[in-house]
């Protein structure tokens, strides 16, 4: 899907929200399930708009961190609430993705959630170490294409091993991939040029790039960040049409009634771009976006279709 077009069609069809209420809802506390520990991406989401969300619903809402089994644990538990708009998620790409990474899933990322929105995009970002011999995309692409080499990533299916995947196969090109524990030591290589390359998240990176120990090439999404306003996107440079980011997501357990769907869909996104709020994101490197459910439940699908069949070629496996 071009994101462009989703980005236009999600802003306008929020706009259709705002004729629908559910009368009754809420009557007590709502709880936000984050299935990763705090202080993570998705947590940073949660706590932002959770305070808005309090005053619009004058009701508490609290966030339960349920990590475990790339967000295995926690989105389970929600597919396994009650459908009463009580208990909803916030999660990413492992709600698409898992389903072929694991053998098997206690859920069906599908058929066991409503969409709620599609709350921001999550770009990652190229860098290299600033010693590399490289300037530009181009640059690497020929530099790749003369020798084998390595990159890193957060570890095994995470979002910066998948990128990696992706940019191998448009390229045509080898390299090696050196799965790491998380973010934070694969860097710790990457900037002393013990890797060659590394695509991860915006918020991760962007100090790197600022303090000159990382040289950015690109970002994985099609516009352009304000974070980061001087570096264009990867499909502007060698690689027409890439896109690849991760997502932050609201969903509800499935048959949770439509018209509380769509008042928790509008409040979120009324939460979502306050103007503080939108500014913290943006700042951290995300794309907010704020779509109305049947946005998100087309994202979704068109995303599987994008993931899936390179997932299976690459051979991306994970342990149950």
């Amino acid at each position: 899907m071009d994101r462009r077009q989703f980005l236009s069609g999600a802003a306008a069809s929020s706009l259709a929200l705002g004729s629908v209420r559910a009368a009754d809802w809420p009557e007590r506390l709502v709880k936000l399930v984050v299935p990763f520990p705090p202080a993570g991406a998705i947590d940073v989401v949660a706590r932002l708009i959770a305070p808005k969300l309090q005053q619009l619903w004058g009701k508490d809402v609290v966030i339960e961190n349920k990590p475990g089994a790339g967000g295995n644990i926690g989105n389970e538990q929600v597919a396994r609430s009650a459908p009463d708009g009580y208990t909803l998620l916030l999660t990413q790409s492992g709600i698409i993705v898992n389903q072929f990474l694991y053998p098997k899933l206690n859920y069906d990322p599908v058929a066991d959630f409503t969409p709620v929105s599609l709350l921001a995009l999550v770009p990652n970002v190229m860098v290299v170490p600033a010693s590399s011999p490289v300037k530009t995309l181009e640059e690497f692409v020929a530099y790749a294409k003369s020798k084998t080499l390595t990159y890193g990533s957060a570890g095994n299916g995470t979002s910066s091993h998948m990128c990696g995947e992706m940019f191998k196969k448009r390229v045509g090109v080898e390299m090696t991939h050196v799965p790491y524990r998380g973010s934070a030591p694969a860097l710790n290589d990457l900037i002393p040029g013990r890797l060659d390359v590394m695509i991860d998240s915006v918020s991760g990176i962007v100090p790197h790039i600022q303090s000159g120990s990382l040289r950015a090439l690109g970002v994985t999404s099609t516009r352009k960040l304000p974070v980061l306003p001087e570096l264009r996107p990867l499909a502007e440079t060698a690689l027409p049409g890439f896109d690849a980011a991760g997502l932050v997501a609201a969903l509800a357990p499935a048959k949770t009634p439509p018209e509380i769907v769509a008042r928790i869909a509008k409040d979120f996104n009324t939460a979502l771009f306050e103007p503080a709020t939108r500014k913290r994101l943006e700042d951290l490197g995300d794309e907010v976006v704020g779509s109305p459910p049947q946005a998100l439940a087309q994202y979704i699908k068109s995303e599987m279709h994008k993931w899936g069949p390179l997932i299976k070629e690459a051979k991306i496996g994970l342990d149950g």
